[in-house]
């Protein structure tokens, strides 16, 4: 299995672990190390170890951060320049998350999840109004087919 790691600013890793126990339920190989400004000062190590101990336990580990070029991302960065089977991945959202939780397990490898995680964060985003959702008048919705 692939374990992963999530972590992120203030309380962005809480936020999401939270979300997803509440749509997927306890998922097993997966971590939050939250950066708090309180820990700063340990805040390296502690996802350099938290990355070490996955990673004894897993074939393979996917970190997600929040955003690229942050103290987490750079950590994270650190970290995986002397682990092996680590891969980061930047912007990460909710969908994704629960996504590649619940297909994990069919992943044929750390680059295939990997990217996998970039396809599914991107159609996570998207762009909606209430004018959008409306019918044009161009859409004709008559009964005259029976349905």
């Amino acid at each position: 299995m692939i374990g992963f790691i999530l972590t992120g600013h203030g309380q962005f890793a809480n936020g999401l672990k939270s979300a997803i126990d509440m749509v997927a339920g306890d998922q097993p190989a997966f971590e939050i190390v939250p950066f708090e400004g309180s820990q700063a000062a340990s805040y390296g190590d502690d996802l350099r170890a938290a990355i070490e101990a996955m990673r004894a336990e897993c074939e393979a580990v996917l970190v997600f951060v929040d955003l690229l070029g942050g103290t987490p991302f750079n950590q994270a960065m650190m970290a995986a320049g002397s682990i092996d089977e680590v891969e980061i991945i930047t912007g990460t959202n909710l969908p994704m998350l629960i996504e590649l939780l619940l297909t994990r397990s069919g992943a044929s490898s750390l680059a295939d999840l990997a990217e996998q995680a970039v396809a599914v964060g991107q159609m996570g985003v998207t762009r909606n109004s209430l004018a959008s959702l409306e019918p044009s008048q161009d859409d004709d919705f008559s009964d005259e087919d029976g349905i």
